[in-house]
């Protein structure tokens, strides 16, 4: 049977009161008395429960974190930008994992909801942000992640994407590529849909230029292997010269078919950069060329942004911060290895 705030206040020979206060305010306590108390709850194997008083409450010091897919290095590293700021602050992070679905986001959301907690931090899996409004006009201050919202009405942290298309495919004509494929999907994400747009805006002015898109259902090592496969599967003269896949482990997973299952050279037969600039992408095989984001500044730059919020709950509540991408140059486009 679990210990309890008596059991505490019975064997220190105080009131419960004292115990509280013992807990949450010391000061108020006798240091006699708080030695005694203190003993008590070791000798018992007293655990506080911070859930319930936060309950009680009405508060919490939790933030929720859902992103769309915590395998992706990607987002591991926005958690712990985010978890890395919250602790400064005193706060948790709850992470949840949607995996690009909305019905395991709406679970989450509910969770949270259950939990108290005093904000929530969200890359959403689909363009309807119905329930994330409803979730802010409740009284849940709500920063998107990863994510910009044309107009505002939320607080958002974002990269630019269509830039990062456009810098990405951009480098693949300067190296002379013109037979480029875009492997990404699904095109429902906002951020594979505005890679694709800088990709496009990157390729409009080159006639002598194409660009085929490949679309994929997920964004995932799996997912790159299965399009490499495919690529492979055709005649040689019927293969791009070029990929930019919209993430690392979709490139990862592209490398991985030419290198396994075929005699296709990369990047002497076909060009390859991704996104993300994942620890992984300098250590593959044949080190990649990358997209690099500030994964862990935009993580700890929502958390500021929330605490913002629920410093100034009347203020404003459409900031939005977009940081400038960056092109990483390694061996899979012809350079040299670029530093992590």
């Amino acid at each position: 049977m679990a210990v309890s705030v008596r059991d505490v206040a019975a064997a220190a020979s105080v009131s419960v009161g004292t115990v509280s206060n013992v807990l949450n305010q010391p000061g108020k306590v006798a240091p006699a008395t708080v030695e005694r108390v203190l003993q008590a709850i070791d000798e018992l194997g007293f655990v506080r429960n911070d859930a319930a008083r936060q309950l009680r409450a009405g508060r919490s010091r939790s933030i929720g974190l859902v992103v769309l897919d915590v395998g992706n290095p990607f987002f591991a590293e926005v958690a712990r930008g985010a978890e890395d700021r919250a602790a400064e602050a005193g706060m948790n992070v709850l992470l949840g994992n949607s995996d690009e679905r909305t019905a395991r986001e709406a679970a989450h959301l509910e969770l949270f909801l259950e939990q108290r907690v005093n904000g929530v931090l969200i890359t959403p899996a689909s363009e309807d942000l119905s329930v994330l409004r409803r979730l802010r006009d409740s009284g849940v201050p709500v920063v998107l992640v990863d994510r910009d919202v044309v107009g505002g009405s939320f607080d958002s942290v974002s990269v630019d994407d269509v830039e990062g298309g456009r810098l990405a495919a951009t480098h693949l004509l300067e190296i002379g590529r013109t037979r480029i494929a875009y492997v990404g999907g699904p095109q429902s994400i906002q951020q594979v849909a505005d890679r694709l747009r800088g990709a496009r805006e990157a390729v409009r002015d080159r006639p002598d230029v194409t660009l085929e898109v490949i679309e994929m259902s997920a964004l995932s090592v799996l997912q790159g292997r299965a399009a490499g496969e495919a690529i492979v599967a055709r005649p040689a003269s019927e293969r791009p010269d070029a990929i930019f896949a919209a993430n690392d482990l979709l490139a990862v997973g592209l490398l991985q078919a030419f290198a396994i299952m075929s005699d296709v050279r990369v990047p002497e037969d076909i060009a390859l950069i991704g996104y993300d600039d994942i620890d992984f992408a300098s250590a593959t095989v044949v080190p990649m060329s990358s997209i690099r984001q500030p994964a862990h500044l935009i993580g700890a730059t929502a958390v500021e942004l929330l605490l913002q919020e629920l410093s100034m709950p009347d203020g404003d509540h459409e900031r939005s911060v977009r940081f400038l991408p960056e092109l990483v140059v390694r061996e899979s486009t012809g350079g040299r290895t670029a530093g992590p």
